[in-house]
């Protein structure tokens, strides 16, 4: 893999001022995006190196906090922040709230625009990929912006295909996006009959697509939950990979 650089943004959305973590490749590239979109737990080590890692890959990968609403705040422990009662309280009433889709794809135009004034970024479209809520708003965005993003990821992704007016499958019309769902044969988030439900929605939207079951649990991509699974880990390296090579440096 190649040698990687590192940079911490900060920058200007409608709401404030997010940070974003940027990774690519050393040199002038142009190198082709991906837009990651942070689990429900936040940014911390592990959610970081998802961005590393693809740019060990040859892509210049833009991890925004999606929390940057809340003000600063410590890194979530991911073995806790969901089993401890307190914990889970505190992050289910201050911390997922902010990252409805409204806020996330207002947010996402800025993240596009930052991306189309780097000279070391391939011009066209670009990929994006999340984790957990991550997942949704990948879904959400590439119905949201469909004449920018052209392969679109998501595993373990929560509530694809609900019942409120936001719900990512309602979006399936719009995507113009080549689109990957990992989802995983134990989460009570993305049920069976979800998945039929986004089946049935990309189908008929003639939206070229995968939906694959993991035999693992609701977040098993991230190093530190208590979901991690090593070897579902790297079969989301195997199939985001192809998408990306398949999608962007075709292009």
């Amino acid at each position: 893999m190649p040698d990687i650089q590192t940079e911490k943004i900060a920058l200007s959305t409608r709401d404030g001022i997010c940070p974003c973590h940027v990774y690519h490749p050393t040199g002038n590239g142009p190198w082709p995006a991906v837009l990651v979109y942070m689990d429900g737990i936040g940014i911390r080590p592990a959610m970081l190196e998802v961005g590393e890692r693809l740019a060990g890959y040859g892509y210049f990968a833009m991890l925004p906090d999606l929390f940057y609403r809340t003000g600063p705040y410590a890194p979530k422990n991911a073995r806790t922040v969901f089993v401890d009662p307190e914990q889970r309280k505190e992050h289910l009433e201050k911390f997922m709230p902010q990252l409805s889709a409204a806020n996330i794809m207002s947010d996402t135009q800025a993240f596009l625009d930052y991306l189309d004034g780097r000279a070391d970024v391939q011009r066209g479209g670009i990929a994006t990929t999340g984790y957990c809520r991550g997942g949704n708003l990948s879904l959400t965005a590439a119905g949201t912006y469909p004449e920018r993003i052209v392969a679109c990821a998501s595993y373990h992704g929560s509530r694809l295909a609900n019942d409120q007016p936001d719900s990512p499958h309602l979006l399936a019309p719009r995507i113009k996006a080549r689109v990957y769902i990992g989802g995983a044969s134990e989460d009570a988030t993305f049920p069976d009959d979800m998945k039929q439900r986004l089946e049935q929605a990309l189908t008929a939207a003639g939206v070229e697509h995968t939906i694959e079951t993991y035999p693992a649990h609701h977040g098993w991509v991230l190093s530190d939950t208590l979901a991690y699974n090593a070897e579902a880990a790297e079969r989301h390296w195997q199939t985001l990979t192809a998408l990306l090579a398949e999608t962007l440096k075709r292009a």
